[in-house]
């Protein structure tokens, strides 16, 4: 047996992930580790344990402890079936969507999860209704019905070819009706769920404990029998109890500094492991479109011409992440380069004329809002490298505040903020997701923006297509709408980074489409 803490440490490797789904992994694994709990960390915790409230990096661990009707198997880019045995439009307008489910499914209470329990989790989403939370996802969702104990049907209002990829987001897992109310989120730290692994314990903000489901039926194929999550409140914490062997693998959260430094060591004898790939999540500023000086076009299109997407990028995160032109990332159908073609290069003169034409002669003032603790220690660096910007261009006077992620989420769901921080991970991979979820009267961002031509023309038009190489036009038009308002400003698209110990397999296979860790691909070598 393979003792890690004995071992003679190798040399970093950095692998890209979508070569190494396609070929050998630079890892191997003889068999599922006894030695106890593989320990990940991430500086990403969750907000809530009920699927209900959470459009957010709940999501993490939901996809692990909870099961879905479809998801996604290693290499897989479209939906495929979990919990359900088989789903299918039944109709060629893309409008009644039907799921048989597997035989014999259990929750980890024992309990029976029959279609009636899918039913229930998916109309409590609805009746809930928790602002900025899932309900959002489910707008083309006219009634489900469970026609008997293995059959669900869901009726849409209007047809939507990525109603099959809503169905695969963590946010639609399948909960047991005799522990979470219909109308009213569960409020104790327990779980009921049928997904690969039971939640033992829960600590928030601490950690999370995670067993082997043996009830658990569905397409994953454990690789270990538990996993512990520890959450941590910044990257140099996290990345010093991977160096001292206090966590196995580090998953969001990884600062910039650590990233170069482990690159940087890939010559020399060093026991972490880089694994290294593309990414679709991204990073951008929201307007309050009430606030009085936010809310004014004129003062978001000089913000926009002043901020220096590249600087952001080599200063602050030293080009490990990339500039972002749009809100549909580059690598996904309809990507387009928009707030680079329509201002070009920062330019103070472009700005300060925006503001004189419009009437603005004294520097704007302007609140900045982050969150401390969800996207890592670089948040900070970031938003005093957008004050600086904004403040040399003496049109702007700058103020920066932060919160935690859990108040921060309330004050911005409250509109307490004029510009405001946020991260999007997509809950799916096609530019719907990019476009949709910040749009509309209830959105992810619980900010009303009733853009009406992408809600009620453009995002309708585009769900028609199965075929989602036809859909370009649609999100085109969509993205020079949200350009023109000026209401989300994209800043940068990043990568994804996990760091590991060297006796670790199975990292490079463990991002779904959606950039979530799949638990259950994670391994200890057993030999070299």
């Amino acid at each position: 047996m393979f003792n890690r803490k004995r071992c003679l440490r190798r040399v970093a490797a950095i692998a890209s992930i979508s070569s190494l789904l396609t070929g050998c992994g630079i890892l191997s694994s003889d068999s599922a580790d006894d030695e106890g709990p593989i320990v990940v960390g991430t500086t990403s915790s969750p907000s809530t344990l009920d699927p209900a409230a959470s459009w957010d990096s709940s999501w993490e661990l939901f996809r692990n402890i909870y099961q879905t009707l479809l998801s996604y198997p290693v290499g897989a880019t479209t939906p495929q079936p979990d919990a359900a045995e088989s789903c299918e439009f039944s109709d060629t307008s893309n409008q009644v969507f039907r799921c048989e489910l597997r035989e014999g499914l259990k929750f980890s209470d024992g309990g029976t999860l029959d279609a009636k329990a899918v039913k229930h989790s998916i109309d409590r989403i609805r009746q809930i209704n928790v602002n900025g939370g899932p309900a959002g996802l489910l707008g083309s969702l006219e009634r489900v019905q469970a026609p008997s104990e293995s059959e669900v049907v869901f009726y849409l209002n209007k047809p939507d070819a990525t109603f099959p990829f809503v169905l695969a987001t963590p946010a639609m897992s399948i909960v047991d009706p005799d522990a979470y109310p219909a109308d009213a989120l569960r409020e104790d730290s327990g779980v009921v769920g049928s997904g690969p692994y039971t939640l033992q314990s829960y600590d928030e903000g601490e950690k999370a404990e995670l067993a082997r489901n043996d009830r658990y039926k569905g397409y994953a194929e454990r690789k270990n029998n538990a996993v512990t999550i520890r959450y941590f409140q910044d990257s140099g914490t996290m990345v010093k109890a991977l160096r001292d062997d206090q966590i196995d693998l580090t998953y969001r959260g990884l600062a910039a500094g650590d990233v170069v430094d482990f690159q940087g060591r890939a010559s020399k004898e060093e026991d972490i492991q880089l694994i290294e790939g593309s990414g679709t999540d991204i990073n951008y500023l929201v307007f309050n479109p009430k606030d009085p000086w936010a809310g004014k076009k004129e003062v978001r299109r000089a913000v926009a011409q002043v901020v220096d997407r590249a600087a952001i990028a080599h200063k602050v995160y030293r080009d490990t992440v990339d500039p972002l032109y749009s809100m549909v990332p580059k690598g996904l159908t309809g990507h387009t380069t928009g707030f680079f073609d329509d201002y070009g290069d920062p330019s103070v003169d472009k700005a300060r004329e925006i503001l004189t034409d419009a009437g603005i002669t004294e520097p704007v003032p302007l609140t900045l809002w982050y969150t401390t603790d969800r996207y890592g220690s670089e948040t900070a660096l970031e938003f005093k490298e957008l004050e600086r910007q904004l403040e040399a261009s003496k049109l702007f006077e700058v103020t920066l505040k932060s919160r935690p992620w859990k108040t921060y989420v309330e004050g911005y769901q409250k509109g307490q903020y004029p510009v405001f921080g946020r991260g999007w991970f997509p809950d799916f991979p096609d530019a719907d997701n990019f476009i949709a979820p910040f749009v509309g009267k209830q959105n992810a961002l619980g900010t009303p923006y009733e853009a009406t031509k992408i809600t009620n023309d453009l995002l309708p038009s585009s769900r028609r297509e199965s075929d989602r190489g036809n859909v370009v036009k649609q999100f085109e038009q969509a993205q020079q709408i949200l350009l023109d308002d000026v209401r989300l400003l994209p800043l940068w698209q990043g990568r994804q980074y996990v760091a590991a110990s060297r006796d670790v397999s199975g990292a490079e296979r463990a991002l779904d489409p959606s950039t979530i860790m799949m638990l259950w691909q994670l391994s200890r070598k057993t030999s070299w």
